[in-house]
């Protein structure tokens, strides 16, 4: 079993406008988790999470509850690439990316 974990993650719900993206920055930065998060332009955040795959897992299972003003519709996860870690800004171990 690989000791590094790479995940896509997309939430749906009242995800925006609700302190989720900070939330998720956050919380990796307190896991120590390498990746990113993002707003989307259909009202959906998405991030890539990577790090030991148990804090990996806990981590998208903590996304399925999210912060106290969101309110959690969907989650969908899958894995993910080096080249999807790689859209983080440089020099960042987590960064919170402009909305696309």
């Amino acid at each position: 079993m690989s000791d590094r974990a790479i995940v896509h993650v997309t939430v749906r719900g009242r995800v925006q406008g609700v302190g989720y993206r900070a939330w998720v920055e956050d919380q990796a930065i307190l896991n120590d988790l390498d990746g990113w998060v993002r707003n989307r332009t259909d009202g959906s955040v998405e991030a890539v999470f990577a790090g030991p795959p148990d804090d990996v897992a806990a981590m998208v299972a903590a996304c399925r509850r999210g912060p106290r003003a969101a309110r959690v519709d969907d989650v969908t996860d899958a894995p993910a690439t080096a080249d999807q870690l790689a859209l983080r800004r440089p020099g960042e171990e987590f960064s919170v990316l402009a909305t696309v």
